[in-house]
C-alpha cells in the first residue's frame, strides 16, 4: 500500500490550461488522450513545482500569472520528512505542499509550505518526491555521459565520486596557484632585483629608528651655531657684567628703593615680591646663559658630517616617495617585501610537491573506482537483461563496458569509459547502443534502467511521459506489466501513454481532451469510471470511429 503519494495537483492559466484541479489515487495511473491535446501538460506544470526553469509564456495567454500547487503525502517519507525538518518546513499534517507562481513576464515565486523559498531549495526536495522520465530520456542513453551517469547512481560510486571530486577540488586550487605563481615569477625576479638595490642602499645608509628627528634638530643647531654663540654671549653681559648697566644692577637697586618705601607704605609689598622674584630669575638666567655658552662647541668637521647625513636622508626620502620621517617604516616594509617573494619561491616547491602528492592519492582513488564501477557494472548488466527479456527481447545480451583510460588527466569523474553495449538477437556481436538497437528496444532498455534505478533509490512517484514509443503489441502488455507490478510495490506511477495495452494495465486512467471555441483553446483532464475507460481503449486499438469489435477488443484488454 503506499504510504506516500501525489495527492493533488491544481494548476490555473498554465499554457492553454485555465483551471485544472486533479486529485491522484494509488497504484498505477496512466494519462491518454489525442495527439496534441495537451497529455503532457500537466508533468511540465508539476515539473515547475519542482524547480524547473519558469519563462513568461508560459502563462496563459490574456493571464498575469499562472499558478500550480502540487500536495504530497510525505508521511512515511523519511528522506522527505528529514529535508524539511533540516530547513523548518514540516507540516503537521505530513503534508508537502509545492507552490510556484510565474508571472507573465517571466518572474516567479515559489513556496513549500506556504513559506517562500529560494528555487534552489525546490530542486533539491524534488527528486526525494517525483523522478520524472521524459519522452526523450531513452535518448539520453546513447551518450556516453548519460550511461556513465546510470552506472554512478549506485550509492556506494557515489561515495567515491564525493571523495575524488574533493581531491580534484584540492588539485585544481593548488594547481590554479602555482599558475599565478609561475606567471608572476618573472615580474617578481624583476621585483627582487630592484628591491635587492634598494636595501643595499638604505642598510648601507642605516637610519635609525627616530634618528632623522635627532639630526633635522642637530642640523638646525649647528647651521647657526656662530648666531647662537654670539648671541648668547651678548646676552649674558647685558643681563650680568655690563658696566654701563645691566640687568641684574638695575633690578637690584630698584629693589633696594622699594624695600625702604615699603616702610612707610605696605601697598608696595606687592612690587616688592615681584622684584625678588625679576632678580632671582635674572640670576637663574645669567647662569643658564654661562653654561650654555661655555658648552657651545662649534666643530666644523661635525656640522659637516651632520650636514651631509641628514642631506643625504632627505635625498633617500625623495628617491623612495616618502617623508624623511618615515623612511625607516619603508626600509622596514621593502624587508618585508622581499622576503615574501622569497617565500614565494619556496611556495612554488612545495606546491609542486602537493600537486605531486594528490596525483598520486588520485591515482590510488580513480584505481579503486574502477574497482567499484565494475562490480557494480557486472550486478546492473544482469538485472538489466533480466529485465528486457521479460520484455520480449528474450536472446538480447546486454554489457557494460569499462575502459581504463585518460590516465594522465586529472577528472572529477575518474579515468573511466563506460559503454553500454547490446546484442538483440543470437549470432551477433555485441555493439554500442547506437549500432545496435532500435527505436523500440532502446525504449525498453531505458524502461528497465528507470526500474532498478527506482527500487535503488525508492522515489515514490515516477512518472513516464511516452517512454513506451516504438512499442507495440506484446511487448507493449509486458511492458505494462512491469508498469502496473511498480505501481503497486509502495510505488505510485504515472504513464502518459498512447498504447491501449500499458492504458488498460493501469488501475485508474486520465483522459486529456481539449476544447477551443474559435478564440481560446482549454485542456481538461478527466478520470475515467469503466465504462469510459472501455470507450477510451476501444479509439486507441480502433481510432475515432468506435466499432463493436474495437469496444469488444477493450474489454477484453481490461479482463487481462
Amino acid at each position: 500500500m503506499v504510504l506516500f503519494m501525489l495527492i493533488q495537483l491544481s494548476v490555473k492559466n498554465f499554457a492553454i490550461v485555465k483551471s485544472l484541479d486533479i486529485e491522484f489515487k494509488q497504484g498505477m495511473t496512466a494519462i491518454t488522450g489525442e495527439t496534441g491535446a495537451g497529455k503532457s501538460i500537466a508533468i511540465d506544470a508539476l515539473g515547475l513545482c519542482l524547480g524547473e526553469r519558469a519563462e513568461g509564456n508560459s502563462v496563459r495567454k490574456g493571464a498575469k500569472k499562472a499558478e500550480i500547487t502540487a500536495c504530497f503525502n510525505v508521511k512515511h517519507n523519511r528522506r522527505c520528512q528529514q529535508w524539511l525538518a533540516e530547513h523548518d518546513l514540516e507540516d503537521v499534517e505530513d503534508t508537502c505542499i509545492l507552490r510556484r507562481v510565474i508571472s507573465s513576464e517571466g518572474r516567479s515565486k515559489a513556496y513549500i509550505n506556504g513559506s517562500p523559498v529560494p528555487l534552489q531549495q525546490l530542486k533539491e526536495l524534488g527528486p526525494k518526491l517525483v523522478a520524472i522520465h521524459g519522452q526523450h530520456a531513452h535518448q539520453a542513453l546513447l551518450k556516453p555521459d548519460a550511461q556513465r551517469a546510470l552506472l554512478d547512481s549506485d550509492e556506494s560510486i557515489q561515495k567515491q565520486l564525493t571523495e575524488l571530486k574533493a581531491l580534484v577540488t584540492r588539485h585544481n586550487q593548488a594547481q590554479k596557484e602555482l599558475d599565478q605563481l609561475q606567471q608572476m615569477k618573472q615580474r617578481n625576479e624583476d621585483r627582487k632585483n630592484l628591491l635587492s638595490y634598494q636595501l643595499t642602499e638604505l642598510d648601507e645608509f642605516g637610519l635609525l629608528d627616530n634618528e632623522f628627528d635627532s639630526l633635522e634638530s642637530e642640523f638646525r643647531k649647528m647651521s647657526h651655531s656662530q648666531s647662537l654663540l654670539e648671541d648668547s654671549q651678548i646676552s649674558y653681559h647685558e643681563l650680568c657684567e655690563s658696566e654701563q648697566g645691566n640687568a641684574a644692577t638695575i633690578i637690584s637697586r630698584c629693589l633696594e628703593r622699594i624695600t625702604d618705601l615699603v616702610e612707610h607704605d605696605d601697598s608696595l609689598k606687592p612690587v616688592q615680591l615681584m622684584l625678588r622674584e625679576a632678580q632671582i630669575n635674572i640670576d637663574e638666567a645669567g647662569v643658564e646663559l654661562a653654561n650654555y655658552v661655555d658648552c657651545l662647541e662649534i666643530d666644523p668637521l661635525k656640522m659637516q658630517q651632520t650636514e651631509l647625513r641628514y642631506s643625504r636622508a632627505i635625498e633617500l626620502a625623495r628617491k623612495h616617495l616618502v617623508q624623511p620621517e618615515n623612511l625607516v617604516q619603508h626600509h622596514l616594509e621593502l624587508k618585508q617585501e622581499y622576503q615574501s617573494l622569497f617565500d614565494s619561491d619556496h611556495k612554488s616547491e612545495s606546491l609542486e610537491a602537493e600537486l605531486q602528492a594528490i596525483k598520486a592519492q588520485y591515482q590510488t582513488l580513480a584505481d579503486k573506482l574502477h574497482s567499484t564501477r565494475c562490480k557494480v557494472a557486472k550486478r546492473l548488466q544482469k538485472s538489466v537483461a533480466l529485465e528486457i527479456k521479460k520484455m520480449n527481447m528474450p536472446d538480447a545480451e546486454f554489457e557494460i563496458a569499462i575502459t581504463d583510460c585518460h590516465r594522465d588527466k586529472i577528472n572529477s569523474k575518474g579515468h573511466d569509459q563506460v559503454e553500454f553495449l547490446l546484442c538483440s538477437n543470437k549470432g551477433m556481436n555485441l555493439e554500442k547502443l547506437e549500432k545496435a538497437a532500435s527505436g523500440g528496444e532502446l525504449s525498453r532498455i531505458g524502461l528497465a534502467l528507470q526500474v532498478l534505478g527506482n527500487k535503488t533509490h525508492a522515489v515514490p512517484t515516477l512518472i513516464f511521459d511516452e517512454v513506451d514509443t516504438g512499442i507495440s503489441g506484446g511487448t507493449a502488455s509486458v511492458v505494462g506489466d512491469l508498469l502496473k507490478t511498480l505501481g503497486e510495490n509502495e510505488t505510485q506511477v504515472f504513464c502518459v501513454t498512447h498504447l491501449p495495452q500499458v492504458a488498460a494495465k493501469a488501475q485508474n486512467q486520465m483522459l486529456v481532451t481539449k476544447f477551443s471555441d474559435g478564440k481560446t483553446t482549454e485542456t481538461h483532464m478527466t478520470p475515467l469510471d469503466e465504462d469510459k475507460r472501455i470507450e477510451e481503449l476501444a479509439r486507441l486499438l480502433a481510432g475515432d470511429t468506435l466499432t463493436e469489435s474495437a469496444i469488444a477488443n477493450a474489454k477484453a484488454l481490461l479482463q487481462q
